[in-house]
This record gives structure tokens, sequence and C-alpha cells, in this order.
């Protein structure tokens, strides 16, 4: 399969929003503990406005996943530093969707004039932490016990990338 990125629009609101509920109902990776409706997805578009945000489409046009950069804090002092935050539909992750995406964000970020990227990761999501690790991002924080999610407590892993 050859995975087509193009930039996320409101059309694909419905899309994004069920692969993020999936992860939101069946992992530890996205923090809500419960399923957020559609609308969220607003709030996703106004927080990535000014970075850049994809959609990753499969060879019929269907989202398999997205991802977005955005401000890490609204201070000027910041502008250089953006947030990330993505997701593979289940069932196409382990196949470079993800690597694709990122060098995609890392690629768009640069020509924006971002020079470092930083992730904000599950400690239950493992999966999660060795690709960034593996992919040029190195543990810069650990927040312990911060996050409490379907009666487990957890660490917030912050990662970061130079570009």
């Amino acid at each position: 399969m050859k995975p087509v990125l193009t930039p996320m629009t409101m059309d694909d609101r419905e899309s994004v929003m069920d692969i993020f509920n999936y992860y939101i109902e069946n992992s530890f990776a996205a923090y809500p503990e419960k399923k957020l409706p559609n609308e969220f997805f607003d709030m996703l578009m106004n927080a990535c406005q000014g970075y850049p945000s994809v959609a990753v489409r499969d060879e019929s046009g269907e989202v398999i996943g997205f991802g977005m950069l955005r401000a890490y804090n609204p201070f000027p002092a910041f502008i250089r530093t953006a947030e990330i935050t993505y997701f593979i539909r289940p069932g196409f992750t382990g196949q470079g969707i993800g690597k694709k995406l990122l060098d995609d964000l890392c690629d768009k970020g640069r020509k924006k004039g971002i020079t470092n990227i930083l992730a904000s990761i599950s400690s239950l999501n493992e999966g999660s932490l060795r690709f960034h690790l593996k992919h040029g991002f190195a543990e810069c924080g650990r927040f312990k016990g911060i996050v409490q999610k379907q009666g487990k407590t957890f660490d917030v892993v912050y990662c970061q990338m130079t570009l």
C-alpha cells in the first residue's frame, strides 16, 4: 500500500475522530477516558492553525491516520517549538506510515521555522516510546503519576527532537 498524505480538512472530521476515539476507548495512548464528540475536531483544527496538519489516506481515499503540529506554548519566546500529535488506524501500524507521517511533519515544520518538536507520550504506550526513540527523539522529561485512566495511574513522558 502506498499511503497519500494530504492537508487535513474539515471533511476529515468523522474519520479523524473515529481513529482518535478508538485510542481513547482501547488504549492509554490518548488521555481522555471517554469518547469525544466529532465537534472536538474543531478544537484540534484550531490548535494546529498556522501549523502543518496531515490526513493519511489509502488508495481508495479513506483516512487511515492523521497528524499535526501545534504550538507548545502561546508565548512568542516558544515560536520555534511545536508539539506533535499523530495516530494511525489500527491494522495499519507497523507499515512505515508513522515514519512517513513524522518525516512529512518534520519537513513542513522546518519550513515554518520550527527547530524543536516535543511529543507527550503515555508511559503505558511502550510502542510509541520505542517508535519515537528509534526515530530521532530523546526522552527529556517525565511527569510521574500525573494521569489516571481506567483505574491506572501512569506517567507522561516528554520526548524531544531537534530539527
